[in-house]
Parts: structure tokens; C-alpha cells; sequence
């Protein structure tokens, strides 16, 4: 089915980082790497989106369950020249694009990925999906840097879906606590218009 790093994921080698290590983001020289990648990458976003969800939804269909559009699409060929798996793919790459543009800038980064996280809570996208992604999207972009696709770049890759992955996270639960507390404090707050005066 293509590209061995599909399944790491399952094996805990492109999962979520740990707590104690969440905050480990990519090297000068892995910045520098990720940042001139970009560069041959961009050229081809629309085809590498949609690469990268066909190849989500055949490695790991369950992720289907997550799009209400693409639920039961079954014929992966209708799904490649599916306009709205391409919007989605677009969204996705310009995110991606984003986040290569602000590795200079860690804070901005780090609140682009929560506030994504925080959305994707409301999208009902559990992170357990998340860092299927990067790894979808490394095997993606393979024929399109050719001989740049070193283990190195990959591996910078990979850190940088794994530090955005984590943020994302912590943006997914943050905004699912935020919504237990907004449903709970209208309950547990007395009635103002019952109040004996």
C-alpha cells in the first residue's frame, strides 16, 4: 500500500509526544530544512492534499467517520476528484503552510495549533487522528522532493507534526473543558428569579 511510515503511528513511533517532552519543537538546522522543502512542496498543495486524505481514509478508514461528507464514499477514485475533499485538503496545506511561516516566530505558532485544536473539539475530530496526518503527509510529498526526501528532513517533519500535533491537543481538551464548564454553571448557580428577597 506504499509508504512504510503509514503504520508507525500504531506502533507509538509518530504518536503524540509525552507530557514531559510536549514542548520540544524542531532544530535551527530542521527549521532550515522543513522552511527549503516548503519551497518545492508548495508548488504541488492541492495535489499533495488530496493524496494525503486519500491516503488517510485507505490506511485509516476510520478517520472517514469523522467527515460527515466522505462517511460512506467507499470508491476511492470518486474521492480523488472530489471538490470537497480538495477544499479540505487546501485548508489543511494552507495550516501547514502557516506553520512553516511562524517556526520563527514559536508563540504564534503555538496559538495558531491550540486555536485549530480548539475548532477541531467543535468538528467532533477527536485528537487520537491527528498525527496520522504528518505521517500521511511525509509519504505524500516523497515523489515530489525526490533525492531532497532524506531521513533527516523526515525526521524534522515529524517533529514538527508532533509539537503541532501536541498543541492541538491541549487545544482539544482545553475547549472541551471550557464547554463541561459552561453546561455545568447554568445547574449548579441558583435561580436568580426564585430568590426570596
Amino acid at each position: 500500500m506504499g509508504c512504510a511510515i503509514s503504520g508507525l503511528e500504531a506502533k507509538g513511533e509518530f504518536g503524540e509526544r509525552t507530557t514531559e517532552d510536549a514542548a520540544a519543537t524542531p532544530s535551527e538546522p530542521q527549521i532550515h530544512m522543513i522552511k527549503e522543502s516548503w519551497k518545492v512542496i508548495r508548488d504541488d498543495i492541492a495535489k499533495v492534499g488530496i493524496i494525503m486524505f486519500v491516503r488517510l481514509f485507505e490506511t485509516h478508514p476510520e478517520c472517514k467517520d469523522v467527515f460527515f461528507l466522505f462517511r460512506d464514499v467507499e470508491d476511492l477514485e470518486r474521492l480523488r476528484t472530489s471538490r470537497e475533499l480538495r477544499a479540505h485538503g487546501l485548508r489543511v496545506m494552507s495550516f501547514i503552510e502557516k506553520s512553516v511561516a511562524r517556526l520563527d516566530q514559536l508563540e504564534r505558532l503555538e496559538a495558531l495549533a491550540l486555536e485549530l485544536g480548539k475548532s477541531h473539539y467543535h468538528y467532533n475530530a477527536p485528537p487520537k487522528y491527528y498525527s496520522y496526518v504528518g505521517a500521511e503527509f511525509i509519504c505524500a510529498v516523497r515523489p515530489i522532493l525526490k533525492e531532497k526526501c532524506t531521513s533527516e528532513l523526515e525526521e524534522a517533519w515529524k517533529t514538527l507534526f508532533q509539537f503541532v500535533t501536541g498543541l492541538m491537543k491541549r487545544g482539544y481538551e482545553e475547549e472541551g473543558d471550557r464547554q463541561r464548564e459552561l453546561a455545568a454553571s447554568p445547574k449548579e448557580r441558583p435561580d436568580k428569579r426564585n430568590t426570596a428577597i
